[in-house]
């Protein structure tokens, strides 16, 4: 049942409409039995996937292609329509019909990711970091009219399209609150005693009732959970994803929200979210060990070769199921003919066809790894 906590935030008249402005976290929250066992599956099963992950025999699994398979679901939410095996085949070098700009949506994210990674070392979870983060998310996309790394100077909304300020879901705080609303949540993840998973649940939940940018907000309010969750070194490595639990409940994800800016629910949301990563910690561990699996047998398979080379591709093929022979005469730097024979010995085996009639500079996919991946998150 919904809690019924006071709204916590005031609605601000500006003449047609009203704002939202939230108030600073954290709220009074009410630690129920059902809220104390999610939160101690989620602490669980998050630290088995921070131990097992690292003791995984190929740790990269985890990480550089499910950063991928993030971006795609995280970016779909928002309406992107490029899959993962476009993002996959066109990082490979093969030619994709799916439109530049969605594929650039995308490849941002991995980028902004990666960028955010690298940051932590220096800079903690705040405004600094999200602003760098959406410079690299908008740069060069549909967004850039957003003002890529700047915070908006003009009233947004959450609504149908065609909607207007008074007829949205949910407004945003006016732009003269947004500076004042972030450094308060600053504060708030710099000096939190709660335990982690509910700090950056309700963190998550503030970010995005201020919006402060333009456009852009959903993926670096997801990006911040990845973020926050290494920089407290809950995880060792960016291992979990929560976009694939979020888009596939969807209505629940957006209805979470809503709930707490309309009637207080903090606890609807901190048991979804606390369920999200309890599952998506298990679907990580699960598809990583299928797919080191998957590497371990074919590298038996073509172990015994007088050349290191395909052993060196099914490494190789971690990172990126699809593969073409001169980029892997790149990565591995060899010859051209060497890494021809290895693709070659890995045809024979099985292990990767080619995916179109090409000649040359053909693409081949292990198609089996990407099945693993593209697979639905069992929720």
């Amino acid at each position: 049942m919904a809690d019924m906590n006071p709204v916590p935030g005031n609605k601000v008249s500006q003449g047609s409409y009203s704002a939202f402005v939230p108030s600073p976290l954290p709220p009074t929250l009410n630690w129920t039995p059902r809220l104390i066992s999610l939160l101690s599956d989620a602490d669980r099963l998050i630290g088995r996937l921070a131990g097992e992950g690292g003791r995984l025999p190929n740790p990269h699994v985890l990480i550089r292609p499910f950063v991928q398979r993030e971006a795609v679901l995280s970016s779909k939410i928002e309406g992107t329509q490029a899959t993962l095996g476009e993002l996959l085949a066109s990082e490979a070098g093969a030619v994709v019909e799916r439109s530049p700009e969605d594929l650039r949506e995308v490849s941002n994210y991995v980028v902004a990711l990666e960028h955010g990674i690298s940051r932590l070392k220096r800079l903690p979870i705040g405004v600094r970091l999200m602003r760098e983060l959406h410079e690299k998310l908008m740069k060069n996309v549909r967004g850039q009219h957003a003002s890529p790394g700047h915070f908006r100077k003009i009233q947004n909304w959450i609504g149908l399209p065609g909607s207007t300020p008074a007829t949205a879901a949910y407004v945003p705080p006016p732009p003269r609150e947004v500076k004042s609303c972030l450094l308060a949540w600053e504060r708030f993840v710099a000096e939190s005693g709660l335990p982690p998973l509910v700090t950056i649940a309700l963190a998550h939940y503030q970010f995005e009732a201020i919006h402060p940018f333009r456009d852009g907000n959903g993926r670096v309010g997801r990006l911040l959970i990845t973020l926050f969750l290494v920089r407290r070194q809950i995880l060792p490595a960016p291992l979990l994803y929560l976009s694939a639990f979020f888009e596939a409940s969807r209505r629940d994800y957006y209805g979470g929200l809503r709930g707490i800016s309309e009637r207080g629910a903090w606890n609807d949301w901190l048991e979804y979210f606390l369920l999200g990563v309890a599952r998506m910690s298990e679907d990580a561990l699960n598809r990583a060990t299928l797919i080191n699996q998957l590497l371990a047998r074919w590298q038996k398979a073509v172990s015994g070769e007088s050349s290191k080379a395909p052993l060196q591709v099914v490494e190789l093929l971690g990172t990126n199921p699809f593969i073409t022979i001169k980029g892997a005469a790149e990565k591995l730097e060899v010859a051209f003919t060497t890494a021809q024979r290895a693709i070659e010995r890995l045809e024979r085996a099985g292990i990767v066809r080619p995916v179109s009639d090409a000649k040359r500079d053909r693409v081949f996919c292990a198609q089996a790894l990407l099945d693993v991946l593209e697979a639905p998150a069992k929720l």
